[in-house]
């Protein structure tokens, strides 16, 4: 066995665990396990449970018209009722409560503009994020930044009220102008604190374990606690969290606004994520926070400028070749340090720094083939939704079974964690986050599939054919395929696998391959990457409709394969290393 040391030993655990020194062998041969879980990430999760209950509660954006489908975006917040807020006129009742028989309403400024405020505010959301991450990694820190948007969010919340009072909602003009300022708001602070909560989780768990360590256990076993194990574990459970905040959300918010008022529900949530601030407040002292490192982005972008000079051509080839290069960096640094000799340099950058920016640009080619994917997961938000309402529901509404995609969540994580990665592991097949992010993309195109397939028995089976969608009987009543609703139910267990694969694995890609000096940039890349796909999703509008949806389904389903096996294509060689003892 090499003696060569990788990490000093470090204390017992609370187990009465002991632990010794890392050898080389060990990272082959030793059992890996995942560090007992900080108390700070405890700290952190618990806030973000808060911060999803009053932001981010459901996935559906109901939009009826054919000519109005939007099917690219998550709702967040309290936009689990602004749909009825802004399109819905104000029924008898002052603060727009529609009670048990009447429905909900405040603006009544129907369906085009209630698809565009949701729209606008969802992308708004995905784009913010970009504002927080630099703002975090070049001038306040993590937990200065995210307590900078938690003002912002407070200020959203009680414009938000104000749109919804009983004295300012029966004057649909100025509470559209009040709820939309309300939004702006919302949305920035929302994406400020998005882009950092992540990467400070990972942190609270490279502080408390950087490297790792062998310990013996209390049964005499010797293991490896790995870092990567924990950080993969806690950005699952995290994961989980959003979903819960899901389901419990969009229950609670909807019920106040039927029967008590939109300026209950919004009061609602402006009182739950007061619990946010004061979290973070009492923790302040346990969590770990890395300081700001400048204006990093601006530095990168201007060594960027300068390593492309004399790069461009005619040829869109050689354009590629030139810019692929291996020595597009190694060129500005060899260039750098000359001119540190000479003292010509007016920029202070360490080696290691031209090395973090390429990781950096390796961590964001990865992340920007999220679009496609986030296509092929969108579809629950709307066409599998009226897809359901084509289908046999026996008195349950069509949106109820959109809830199996969270609740598939939170019974399937546990499982992840607890049984299936352990079983890989145990058998020594190394399943890696690159190799997580393909089968994402392959189960995410087996769900596809199989939408299809229930799209086109749906079309075989309903009287009004390939017109299901809008079918009624000689009586005037919906005509439905007899084929019951609960058949979905394998296409949404699929995408929530294909979540945990994809998307959990890309919060911890963004975190663990960016730079410590752009861990919360990186990640506002990946939460930027839903804003693309919303835009790329226009150019498939023409297919979320009869008689197309097979065709719709058919599409995201090569899309997401071809770009799968394009994507392990130009990564495999890059699993292969870190798959490899002791591989980054």
């Amino acid at each position: 066995m090499s003696t060569e040391s990788l990490d000093n030993t470090s204390s017992d655990d609370a187990s009465g665990a002991s632990s010794t020194k890392v050898v080389q062998d060990d990272l082959s041969t030793l059992r890996k396990v995942p560090a007992p879980i900080p108390l700070s990430v405890y700290l952190l999760g618990f806030a973000e449970l808060i911060e999803r209950l009053t932001v981010r509660y459901h996935d559906e954006l109901r939009v009826p018209d054919d000519d109005l489908k939007s099917d690219s975006f998550q709702l967040f917040g309290p936009s689990v009722i602004f749909i009825n807020f802004i399109q819905q006129p104000l029924p008898a009742s002052i603060t727009g409560a529609g009670f048990a028989d009447g429905q909900s309403g405040a603006l009544g400024l129907g369906q085009r503009a209630s698809t565009g405020l949701t729209t606008f505010f969802v992308l708004w959301c995905y784009v913010t994020p970009l504002i927080g991450g630099y703002v975090a990694d070049a001038h306040f820190g993590r937990m200065k930044t995210m307590s900078i948007a938690i003002v912002i969010r407070l200020i959203g919340h009680i414009i938000l009220i104000v749109s919804s009072l009983p004295g300012v909602i029966q004057h649909s003009d100025a509470a559209t102008g009040v709820f939309v300022v309300a939004l702006v708001v919302m949305g920035l602070g929302t994406g400020m604190f998005s882009s950092n909560i992540s990467p400070l989780l990972g942190e609270q768990c490279l502080a408390a374990t950087p490297a790792p360590v062998v310990k013996v256990t209390s049964k005499g076993e010797r293991v490896l606690v790995d870092p990567a194990l924990t950080i993969s574990r806690v950005f699952l459970y995290f994961y989980l969290i959003i979903n819960v905040a899901a389901l419990i959300g969009q229950i609670s918010l909807t019920y106040c606004e039927k029967f008590l008022g939109f300026w209950v529900a919004y009061t609602l949530s402006a009182g739950v994520f007061l619990v946010c601030p004061l979290i973070l407040f009492l923790g302040r002292n346990k969590i770990v926070s890395s300081p700001p490192s400048g204006a990093v982005l601006a530095t990168v972008l201007k060594f960027w400028w300068r390593s492309s000079k004399g790069k461009w051509h005619l040829n869109p080839l050689a354009t590629y070749k030139d810019f692929r290069s291996a020595n597009f960096w190694e060129e500005q640094k060899l260039k750098y340090a000359q001119d540190e000799k000479s003292q010509a340099s007016t920029t202070v950058i360490s080696e290691q720094w031209f090395d973090d920016v390429k990781t950096a640009i390796k961590a964001c080619k990865v992340l920007c083939w999220f679009p496609v994917y986030w296509l092929t997961y969108n579809q629950l938000n709307n066409n599998l939704t009226s897809q359901a309402a084509t289908m046999t529901t026996k008195g349950f509404p069509n949106d109820v079974i959109n809830n199996l995609a969270p609740l598939a969540l939170v019974i399937l994580i546990p499982i992840c964690d607890l049984w299936f990665y352990p079983a890989l592991r145990r058998v020594g097949i190394q399943f890696g986050p690159l190799k997580k992010l393909f089968a994402g993309f392959m189960i995410g195109s087996a769900a596809m599939v199989y939408a299809a397939v229930v799209q086109a028995y749906v079309y075989k089976t309903n009287p009004c054919g390939t017109h299901a969608s809008d079918c009624h009987d000689a009586s005037g009543q919906v005509a439905v395929s007899p084929i019951s609703v609960w058949v979905q139910s394998g296409c949404y267990i699929l995408i929530a696998i294909s979540e945990i694969f994809a998307a959990i694995t890309g919060l911890e890609h963004a975190f663990t391959k960016a730079p410590k000096s752009m861990r919360s940039f990186v990640t506002a890349i990946f939460l930027f990457m839903s804003a693309v796909s919303g835009a790329l999703s226009e150019i498939f509008v023409s297919l979320s409709s009869d008689p197309l949806l097979v065709w719709n389904y058919g599409v995201m389903a090569v899309l997401a394969a071809v770009t799968g096996v394009a994507f392990w294509i130009s990564v495999h060689k890059m699993d292969r290393r870190d798959s490899a003892p002791g591989g980054a």
